[in-house]
């Protein structure tokens, strides 16, 4: 699905500044495997507990026991250990450019620090209180119509209103070569329409209405709780509205392209030409719409609700987005909610991480938001000059071609896919670009103004320069070299333009050690590498042809029987409670739980013909293949606080981590006779009733 557009553009003056920094900071080492010999961290495994009953409890029960949740977290897992510590390595780099004067810098460093010093001046942030907030509040309060109220919404592509609806620019799924201009479902600001709807969740939106009101009353807005009330119940008349998240991954809905015209008749009552003309969107004669019989329900109800509601509930919105840059009675509140009531997190972070997060943003892809008036990309440049040694750069890149081949052997030989499709699902293989570590082209921040005295500013000027970025270049071809996440993410993606691309910070222990043993590199990085790969070939990936485009390129006999094995892996998925009393949905989890199971099967392939037919070594007392679960199962170890939980499983197309492991092993069968499971063991599937797909 389109998110947020991604972005990168050239400057010669940047390459010269990371240049210079490259040669005077050290390089990350490259020293013996993290947990040697091997590379599996062996003091984890709890020998108690049999593989075929738990395996991800036999691979991690001893570090689950002795791991404790940090109070400013809601789970801690492999993936955040390494969150952890690329945000201190994020903060050596921040420290030492915020040590260079510089009240309004111009070089790229200087900017950097910069805005982090601007985060890190408490003082100045607690003296202004809600004052900052001022041009907004103001603009709020002084609209006297819908359509005004709607140019402000259109403005929240660049600042910091809410809005029902948001815009964002990618590449257009039905001509690949450019880009459109998508409209998407908003106004909600639970995670998911659930939390207003189902009476289990009551906890949270009751919090979200104390929420409302405490902000409205920090901003002095007239009436809070009145306006708290209202504003809670126009979010629930929103959330009734509009379409699941089930339903947003049907890619044969979600391309609905219209004129300015066209999206006034679909759904009167929104002020459109106000909207596209606050997000800077004026002179598009296109866009595409993608929940479609939602767009008239959540018009029809900003038509027949309240002017006076409308500027509360926009008030609320600006004050949430600049709570964490304010001063510390707003950051409370939101903490409150946020992070307390949804994740069941007990404590704030210490003011360096927020500072770390507010300059140096989170997930693009995942959640575009987080990066949202960062300096996300000038960080990547930095912290890749630093801690990216170019040796890792070429073993993923080698590792990605074993996978790749391994892929495509898996492809070759199915037995379930007829010529036709195969031919199709080999050309669409090979269109795939992998991009390692960071973008070849850095971004340009020459005319972005930076000040130490102007927190929320700043936050303002980022956001611009950034959204300013995509509308330039959307009338021009594509970039193929773009990225849509930055160096510094612990994260990987299958994107838009056919590209896999797996940025620096992913690329460390335990899931990529480049002195490890192959088995476990494969296990862990190599797993990754097939789950992205694996996106292409989804329940929705596989709806793009070769070229990007939405296309059925399936005969109907293979969809059909491609859909009967995905059925397979949703019925065992649908089995399972994260929570007790709440199930996965596996029509959420379907795309993510069909790579997981791609992923170890290409993986494991792909260290069984690296070994070019000569036995696997016996390492710390594990065969091969023992150690390549084993490594798998410790990439994806963690343990989260209960609301968290909850949460992923309402809202996040990712099953919780303990069903990654146990859930997609028991569909292998070389798992089985490398642990010696049995009939008798709980996660024992009967060879003909297992998963198989790719």
């Amino acid at each position: 699905m389109p998110t947020a557009s991604r972005h990168l553009a050239a400057l010669a003056s940047v390459l010269a500044s990371a240049a210079a920094l490259a040669a005077a900071l050290p390089q990350r080492s490259v020293g013996p495997p993290v947990y040697p010999p091997a590379g599996i961290d062996m003091s984890a495994a709890d020998p108690s507990v049999r593989p075929g009953d738990s395996f991800f409890d036999y691979s991690n029960g001893a570090w689950l026991a002795r791991t404790e949740i940090p109070p400013d977290l809601p789970a801690m897992t492999a993936g955040q250990m390494l969150r952890d510590q690329t945000e201190v390595q994020v903060r050596t780099l921040l420290e030492a450019a915020a040590a260079q004067p510089g009240y309004a810098p111009s070089t790229l460093q200087g900017k950097v620090g910069a805005f982090y010093r601007a985060f890190m001046d408490e003082a100045r942030a607690e003296a202004a209180g809600g004052q900052p907030l001022a041009p907004e509040l103001s603009a709020i309060r002084a609209s006297r119509s819908r359509a005004e109220l709607a140019a402000l919404m259109g403005h929240s592509a660049v600042g910091l209103e809410g809005a029902l609806f948001h815009a964002g620019i990618d590449v257009d799924l039905k001509a690949t070569d450019r880009y459109a201009v998508y409209l998407t479902q908003g106004g909600l600001s639970l995670p998911d329409r659930d939390y207003y709807l189902k009476p289990e969740l009551a906890a949270p939106k009751a919090a979200l209405r104390a929420y409302a009101e405490r902000l409205l009353t920090l901003c002095g807005w007239p009436q809070p709780q009145r306006n708290a009330d209202a504003l809670v119940a126009l979010e629930t008349r929103i959330a009734q509205a509009s379409w699941t998240k089930v339903e947003q991954r049907d890619t044969s809905r979600i391309y609905n392209p219209a004129t300015p015209a066209e999206l006034a008749k679909l759904a009167p009552g929104f002020p459109w030409p106000a909207y596209l003309r606050g997000a800077g969107l004026g002179s598009k004669q296109r866009v595409i719409v993608l929940e479609k019989s939602a767009f008239p329900r959540i018009a029809r109800i900003y038509a027949e609700t309240s002017l006076s509601t409308l500027r509360a509930w926009l008030a609320f919105t600006v004050a949430d987005a600049a709570a964490p840059y304010l001063s510390h009675d707003f950051a409370a509140a939101r903490f409150a909610l946020r992070e307390q009531a949804l994740e069941g997190i007990q404590q704030p972070p210490p003011r360096w991480k927020s500072a770390v997060r507010a300059v140096a943003g989170g997930d693009c892809a995942a959640a575009p938001e987080s990066c949202v008036g960062t300096l996300n990309w000038a960080v990547g440049e930095l912290y890749t000059a630093r801690y990216f040694p170019p040796a890792t750069k070429a073993g993923i890149e080698a590792l990605v071609a074993k996978v790749l081949h391994a892929y495509r052997a898996r492809i070759e030989r199915l037995d379930w896919m007829g010529e036709a499709t195969r031919a199709e699902a080999l050309r669409k293989l090979d269109t795939y670009v992998v991009k390692v570590g960071y973008p070849d082209t850095p971004r340009d921040y020459a005319q972005l103004e930076i000040r130490d005295d102007d927190l929320l500013g700043d936050v303002r000027r980022a956001a611009a320069a950034d959204w300013n970025f995509y509308v330039a270049r959307s009338d021009g071809p594509v970039d193929k070299s773009d990225w849509g996440m930055t160096p510094q993410t612990v994260d990987a993606y299958n994107g838009s333009l056919r590209d896999i691309v797996f940025p620096a910070a992913i690329l460390q222990p335990p899931n990529f050690d480049p002195n490890a043993d192959p088995a476990v590199n494969f296990g862990g990085i190599g797993s990754i590498i097939g789950h992205e790969l694996t996106h292409g070939f989804d329940d929705q990936g596989r709806t793009l042809d070769a070229t990007g485009a939405l296309r059925d390129w399936w005969t109907a006999a293979d969809a059909r029987a491609f859909k009967e094995r995905a059925a397979v892996l949703g019925a065992q998925f649908a089995s399972y409670q994260p929570v007790a009393g709440l199930h996965i949905n596996p029509d959420l989890t379907m795309g993510e739980n069909l790579a997981d199971l791609g992923g170890v099967a290409i993986a494991l392939d792909a260290y069984h013909a690296s070994l070019h037919g000569a036995p696997a070594p016996l390492l710390d007392g594990l065969s091969g293949e023992q150690r390549f679960f084993r490594a798998y199962a410790q990439v994806w170890r963690g343990k989260a606080r209960e609301d968290a939980i909850r949460q992923l499983t309402v809202s996040n197309p990712h099953s919780w981590r303990r069903f990654r492991v146990d859930g997609i092993v028991r569909n292998i069968d070389a798992w089985y006779a490398a642990f010696d499971v049995q009939p008798a063991d709980s996660l024992y599937v009967e060879p003909a009733r297992r998963a198989r797909i790719w």
